[in-house]
Order: structure tokens, then sequence, then C-alpha cells
């Protein structure tokens, strides 16, 4: 069976493997608070939302046919997150029986498999009903399929039939089985026999003297007879008991099936509630086929910073349009690199289906994600800090392709700047070459100068705003390189009370005790 929620012509992969680079991509991108809001403290939603976010879809179709599913789940949450539960729910019942599944014994195979058959078969009763009086409500492609699924393979008169299959394979009568004689007059062709009508005195009244029965008691200590008679009633129900143990295996397949894709739905619904509750833009971004260097936003911000305070993040517009390189600079903490993370965050939540955290949002589809940030120092490193950096870009470099989006973050700025500004005009030369569209915040100016005194078309140069009077605005504006950072913004910030009172007082003994 396929449920049609992720993808329109299959199912998704539960076992999805991870990106080489999913550690770097979760600290860089600081990803954990996401999936930590989207799963809601639930183990497996955070699974699932993990590997889906992190496995980027390259096919328009399929990111198109999940927005509309999600768009969806958005306006009838209530009644999604109640097919959820009755998911949930059934899956952990079916887990109390669990050792229907390993056991040999036919008859004890049989007996867990029709209890596990009848929570299945309440649950469809219920999935039904939400089904009937809900399904116009619903648009997209994925629930139409759903539910017309539901309506046609599980119709009230086939749920009542299996009910009474499961009633009669309880056997309240004793197993009916037909024995043949083989040699040594040992029992061979064991049939189960079709169960007869239930019989009522006038059946019995009728039926005398034209029916001759033939009975046979055990003793009250013929242990050996009862075991016999176990293994009559297996071998004569082995084969229904096979039947019906697959029969709920394929069910149970279904349920697993449904839950982990609506999952992502109810992980992307916990996420969108908390954020519109905060007052914060979402939308339902443009993906673009092909290789044109699409990208313009409006009122981009960063979602992890956002889950992190009570506050309204500062959003950010960018027209990048026809642009492979975007080299970022200015003053020290203006918010260039919560402006980076924002959009790899952005590319990662569009390439798996759902919103974004903007008012508008068009692109390209990116085939793979690459962040390159500046680290602290670790007195674990082999190597030095510079090698270090190195060496974690030619792990990168083995695993891109054409079309990729990498994001550096003050790389290569652990020697001086004109060496600095060298190895990183090297390698933006060679990714550009290879197809690779690039961000780069850089406080080398050398490296940011010669790029804006080339003047390509392709290249864009943004500044994080700083007012007149040093006040940071946190936004990313269109602007060239600077020959400074504005290191004295920190400084005064930092040593400003301390040096006015230093002066003050006329003398510096003051200033060394602040």
């Amino acid at each position: 069976m396929k449920v049609f929620l992720m993808y329109p012509d299959r199912n998704l992969n539960p076992d999805l493997k991870m990106p080489w680079n999913e550690n770097i991509l979760v600290d860089d991108l600081e990803l954990s608070r996401i999936f930590e809001k989207m799963a809601g403290g639930d183990k497996f939603l955070h699974e699932i939302v993990k590997k889906v976010i992190l496995n980027s879809e390259t096919d328009v179709g399929t990111l198109l046919h999940r927005q509309a599913v999600l768009k969806d789940c958005v306006r009838n949450s209530a009644d999604v997150r109640r097919i959820y539960e009755i998911l949930v729910r059934s899956i952990t019942e079916e887990k109390k029986q669990y050792f229907w599944f390993s056991q040999t014994n036919p008859e004890l195979i049989l007996h867990e498999s029709i209890k596990v058959m009848q929570i299945f078969i309440n649950s469809f009763g219920e999935l039904r009903k939400i089904s009937d009086s809900k399904s116009t409500e619903f648009e997209s492609e994925g629930f139409k399929s759903l539910f017309s699924l539901i309506k046609n393979e599980l119709d009230d008169a086939y749920l009542s039939r299996i009910g009474d299959i499961l009633k009669t394979l309880s056997f309240p009568r004793g197993v009916p089985v037909s024995v043949q004689l083989g040699r040594g007059n040992e029992g061979v062709n064991y049939t189960l026999l079709k169960l007869m009508e239930k019989r009522t005195i006038f059946s019995g009244i009728i039926s005398q003297g034209r029916e001759k029965r033939y009975t046979f008691t055990l003793g009250d200590r013929d242990e050996s007879g009862a075991q016999a008679i176990v293994e009559m009633r297996n071998r004569g129900i082995i084969n229904i008991t096979n039947v019906l143990k697959e029969s709920a295996e394929n069910v149970l397949g279904f349920f697993y099936l449904l839950r982990n894709e609506l999952a992502f739905y109810i992980g992307c619904l916990n996420l969108y509630d908390y954020i519109t509750g905060k007052g914060e833009p979402v939308c339902f971004p443009v993906p673009v086929g092909g290789r044109e260097n699409i990208l313009s936003f409006n009122g981009l911000y960063d979602i992890s910073l956002s889950l992190g305070i009570s506050e309204r993040v500062v959003g950010n517009g960018m027209n990048a349009d026809g642009k492979g390189l975007v080299i970022i600079t200015g003053t020290n903490r203006g918010g260039k690199s919560t402006f980076l993370r924002s959009i790899g965050q952005a590319m990662l939540m569009m390439q798996c289906g759902m919103f974004v955290p903007a008012a508008s949002f068009n692109s390209d589809l990116m085939r793979g994600l690459f962040t390159h940030f500046k680290k602290e120092e670790d007195r674990g490193m082999t190597m030095g800090k510079l090698d270090e950096e190195l060496d974690r870009m030619s792990s990168m470099v083995d695993h891109m392709r054409t079309g990729s989006l990498m994001l550096f973050n003050e790389s290569f700025s652990a020697t001086n700047t004109r060496e600095g500004s060298q190895i990183s005009s090297n390698i933006v030369d060679a990714l550009i070459e290879k197809g690779i569209k690039i961000f780069f915040v850089s406080h080398l100016y050398e490296f940011s100068i010669n790029y804006y005194e080339k003047r390509r078309e392709e290249t864009l140069f943004l500044r994080a705003e700083r007012k007149s009077d040093g006040t940071h605005t946190y936004r990313i504006i269109e602007g060239n390189p600077l020959d400074t950072s504005h290191s004295e913004d920190l400084f005064n910030k930092i040593f400003g009370d301390a040096i006015e009172d230093a002066v003050v007082g006329g003398g510096s003994e003051k200033l060394k005790t602040a």
C-alpha cells in the first residue's frame, strides 16, 4: 500500500541515510533547536524530522506535493493530529502483544493475531469516520489519495465482514478439521473445514435420524491423548494461522508507513504553531527548477534564534538573482553570521517541502549544502588552526557537485590578512568554476575589495548596516566593502564606561581596578 503523503508516486524510505556532514550542518546552522521544537519531546518525531530535513529533495514536483499536503495540515490541524493519535495508539497497543510475532505455537499465534487485527479494525473504523466527515475539506492530492484508499478499501461492509471472520476464527465451538489416515494410521492431509451455522434446538430436532455422529471423550488423566489433540488442532489451523499472521503484518506495515509520513507533518505543525504564535512571518517558498542562480526573499530571519528568545527577530531582504557569489562584510556583531544561518536554514526547509521563516522566498534548488564556519580554539586539535580549516575544506570538496551551495563564515582568518585573502580567493575561484554558489562572510578587506574591483555581474556585495552613531540595526544591506569592521564599537561597548571613569578620576589605577 502507498500513502502518498511525502511523494506522489512512492512511500517515504524510513531508513534514509544522513549526509556525511550531518553534524557540521547541525552545529553551524544551529538546527538542534529546530528539531527539538518540531519533536516536542518525542524521540520518534525528532528522528523523522531530522532525516527528512537533512535529505534535501531536488524535484520541484515533490516539493510542491509536500507543500500542498502541509497546507492541508495547517488548515485541518485538529483532524490531522487526531489521525496521528489513532496511528500511535494502535501501534502502541500492538506492541503490548509483542510476543505474537515471535511465537511458534500456531494456536497462540492465531489467538494473538486475532487480537492484533481487532485493534487495527477498530482503528480503521475511526479513520473511516474522519474520512467520511472531513475528506471534502482537504485539497491536496496526497490526502485525496489517502482518503480515497480508506473509502474504497475499508467500507463498512468490508470492516464488518472482517470482524465476523475474526470472531469465527476464535473457534468458540471447537476447531473443525478433517484428516485422513496414512501409513501406520498416522494422520495426513489435515484440512480446516468451514464452520457450520450455529445450531439451534430446532435444527437439532429436524436433523434427528438423518445425521450420524461419532464422538470420543478423553479420560481425565489422558495426558498423551490431550497432547495428541493439541497437535491435531495445531496442524489443522497452521495454514489459516499463517495467513492471518501475514495479514496482520501487512496491516501493521500500513500503519507504520502512514505514521512515518504523517510524523513529518506533525513536526511541521508543532513548529508552525509556535512560530506563528509569536507573530513571526512564514511563507511557502517558490522552488525553481534548473540552474539559473535564482534567490530572492523578504523578511528572512534566523528561526533558531527566534526559538531561543521571546522577541521577534529582525528580518532581511535580498535579490541575488543571477548571482553566483555573495560577499558579506561589515561591523562586528552586526548580524552577518545570523543572516548566513538563516539562508542555510531556509534552503533546507524549502527543499524538504516545509514553509520557510520569511515573508517571501524564491530560489532554485541546491544539490548539496556545505558550511565552513570559523571554529573556536580546541586543545584537542592535532594540527594548527589554519591547517584544520584547510583540511575541513578539502573534505567538503570531495563531496561537492555542480549546483551545491557553500556558506563560508569568517573562514581562513587564522593567518595574516594577505595570506588569508589569497587562500580565500583561490578557493572561491575554483568553486565558482565548478558551478558552486557561494555566500562568504569575511573581515578580510583585501579579499573582498579584490572582487569588488573586478566588477563582475555575478557578484553581489552586502554589508551589515551601521548607523552614524554606531548603532547596529542587524539588517544586511547592499554595500561595498569597507576597510574597517568598526572594532571600536565593540571596544567602547565593553570598556567605554571604565575609560570614562578613569578619565574623570584622573588616573590609571581606577581603570585597572575597573
